[in-house]
């Protein structure tokens, strides 16, 4: 039986990735081995950097403002975010909510808009047995259906746009 491989990655400021083939040699040079997952596909290369703190990403994606509305359209549409298989949100005119994650009514009264962002970014690295899937990661996944793979499930704009509307779900009723 082969011994599990773990992955690891190091998020750094836009700044600091302007040469990004540098960063990886000087990266290999002083580590002495290449990591698991060190090479990145050329899509995780265009994903934006981020910096996690704690259980946060403090500083939105590209520096994109997020628009509620737009957040809301994404929660709901279920062929895109998808939310709502496994979510309850507190919109009455959606039938058929999900059980499986945690209601996000009063979501944003319990979690900052940070919080918020990792756990849509990558809610794994916060528990390594969620159900829930990464929607800003590409690499180290696994059965990903041919037409996605090496593409976030949403983009820098999507997610913030997500982590605005849920940042607005301050009251834990129903309507």
């Amino acid at each position: 039986m082969r011994a599990a491989r773990k992955s690891y990655s190091v998020a750094v400021p836009a700044a600091a990735c302007a040469n990004k083939r540098r960063t990886l040699a000087v990266g290999v040079l002083l580590g002495g081995l290449l990591l698991p997952g060190a090479l990145k596909t050329a899509a995780a290369e265009q994903l934006a950097p981020f910096e996690i703190v704690g259980d946060a990403i403090p500083l939105a994606l590209d520096g994109l403002p997020g628009d509620a509305e737009r957040g809301r359209v994404i929660v709901l549409d279920r062929t895109g975010g998808n939310c709502l298989i496994c979510h309850k949100v507190p919109v009455a005119s959606e039938p058929f909510q999900g059980e499986l994650g945690p209601d996000l009514a009063g979501v944003g009264g319990r979690l900052t808009a940070a919080q918020i962002r990792q756990r849509l970014v990558d809610q794994s690295r916060l528990d390594r047995a969620t159900l829930m899937p990464p929607y800003y990661r590409v690499d180290n996944l696994t059965r990903v259906a041919a037409p996605f793979q090496g593409k976030p499930v949403l983009n820098a704009q999507q997610i913030e746009d997500v982590v605005a509307w849920l940042a607005t779900l301050k009251d834990q009723e129903r309507p």
